[in-house]
């Protein structure tokens, strides 16, 4: 096997560990063992939900009667992320191994567009998103084990010519361990103007991370655990591995592995976050510029225990033997652990009545909606991504977008381990109603028994789903 080979491979691991590796009180907030009562904006419906049905055996079961479902066909193994030229309809899948295909949605047949070496050379992609006017941004990562890359490249499907380098990161440290997020997540301002960037966590809660000694004392670097914004029509960026020198970029910070990032309707950026090996949420984050999220120091409106001088991880109850952060120690009495830099911005409220289990402080297994209560935001380790906004009125009239309330789907990848009763591998409908101190959500389930979905893309009233296990199946739920 070649470097370039044996590099791509690994990344491909580390991405696949990433999705499932999923108290003093914060600077301006205030300690929290329980979520705090729900929200007035929003309530979840009283109607009873309709029998399940699996209309094609294998595939996902249906939990609403107006859906229609086919089978696409496969998109080819090692796909990882759906998108839809806006400028001509055609719709892509990117491979980790293979670049990108395009995939004809009536007859499921796949052909190549972009070879891997003309979208990123010898790294790795990871998240690509189109622009307004058709232009393709691709993220894409190139480590060795001990630094990364993080590589933006912009360009046209049909044209190998036109793509370019965007941005490319300074090599920072990683820590050698399933918990190197990297660069993924990337959307485009419906401006056409910016271009979204996440680079997730290198630790997961924030621990020393030394890679055998090789960085020693290193937690977070300055390109990690944060999102980026660079203007659609740089070139030859770099995003240098120190603080101030790339402060004009960031956007926000303290998100752990914002992997899908979306625009609403009204022009607010959200994102997905997951969280870390223990048994706190995962995130739905309404992102503004200058905020910081948390991580480290919170998950959810849940502190960071290893914040707490004299922490004992024997006596969490939120701690599971099934996680490698667990296995491996790296939760324990940290007295170095870092003051937070400044006040954080809660998570999305989830009203329930779906993904809202938790673990209390007790170790015990809690629904937030049945005690009707709110968590901010879903399950833990249902590690949430496929993010994309509801437009338009194809779709029936519960799960539009109106004058006061967004229309969002999420998917879960699912937990990899744990002993919550909410394993994911679903597809939720969120309506948010936005309030005074941000966003709500009444959250239910509207298929499941999906194998590790991991993106989806909304055409009219046609909601595409692409599986990443077997050979990535892409499914049609159709709303009628």
């Amino acid at each position: 096997m070649s470097r370039s080979s044996i590099r791509r491979h690994l990344a491909i691991l580390a991405f696949c560990f990433a999705l499932v590796a999923c108290s003093s009180p914060p600077a301006g907030g205030t300690s929290a063992t329980q979520p705090p009562a729900a929200p007035t904006e929003a309530a979840p419906p009283a109607n009873a939900a309709p029998a399940p049905r699996q209309p094609i055996s294998g595939g996902p079961t249906l939990l609403r009667d107006d859906i229609t479902l086919r089978r696409v066909g496969p998109a080819g193994a090692g796909s990882i992320r759906l998108a839809q030229n806006p400028q001509d309809g055609a719709v892509y899948a990117l491979h980790s191994g293979n670049g990108l295909k395009r995939i004809n949605l009536e007859t499921g047949a796949v052909s190549q567009a972009t070879s891997l070496s003309t979208l990123v050379g010898d790294a790795t992609p990871a998240g690509m998103a189109f622009g307004p006017d058709g232009t393709l941004y691709v993220v894409a990562n190139r480590g060795d084990g001990k630094r990364n890359v993080g590589i933006i490249r912009r360009g046209s499907p049909g044209d190998a010519s036109s793509w370019v380098t965007l941005a490319e990161t300074e090599p920072y440290p990683l820590s050698g361990t399933n918990f190197d997020h990297l660069f993924n997540g990337v959307v485009v301002s419906p401006d056409g103007a910016w271009v979204y960037v996440n680079s997730g966590s290198r630790t997961d809660h924030g621990e020393v991370q030394d890679n055998d000694g090789t960085f020693p004392g290193e937690r977070e670097s300055p390109l990690t655990s944060r999102i980026f914004r660079l203007p659609t029509d740089g070139s030859g960026i770099t995003l240098p591995n120190d603080e101030e020198a790339v402060a004009p970029y960031v956007f926000a910070r303290g998100t752990r592995n914002a992997y899908d990032l979306a625009f609403a309707p009204n022009g607010d950026l959200f994102a997905v976050d997951n969280g870390p090996d223990a048994d706190f949420p995962d995130e739905l984050n309404w992102l503004r510029e200058g905020h910081h999220y948390g991580f480290p120091w919170r998950f959810g409106n849940f502190d960071n225990p290893q914040r707490l001088p004299g922490y004992d991880p024997s006596a969490d109850g939120r701690l599971s033997r099934d996680f490698v952060a667990v296995q491996t120690g790296t939760y324990r009495d940290d007295p170095d652990f870092p003051e937070p830099p400044q006040e954080f911005t809660d998570p999305v409220a989830n009203n329930g009545p779906a993904a809202a289990v938790y673990r209390s402080e007790d170790g015990q297994e809690r629904d937030a909606a049945a005690d009707g209560e709110s968590l901010y935001t879903f399950t833990p380790h249902r590690s949430p991504l496929g993010l994309l906004f509801a437009t338009g009125e194809a779709l029936p009239a519960d799960l539009r977008s109106d004058e006061r309330s967004l229309s969002a789907f999420v998917l879960s990848w699912g937990a990899a381990g744990g002993n919550l009763s909410d394993k994911g591998q679903d597809l939720l409908h969120l309506t948010l109603t936005k309030g005074d101190e941000g966003y709500s959500a009444v959250t239910t389930q509207v298929a499941r028994d999906f194998k590790r979905p991991i993106d989806a893309l909304l055409i009219a009233n046609k909601l595409y789903v692409l599986e990443f296990d077997g050979q990535a199946i892409v499914w049609e739920l159709s709303f009628e």
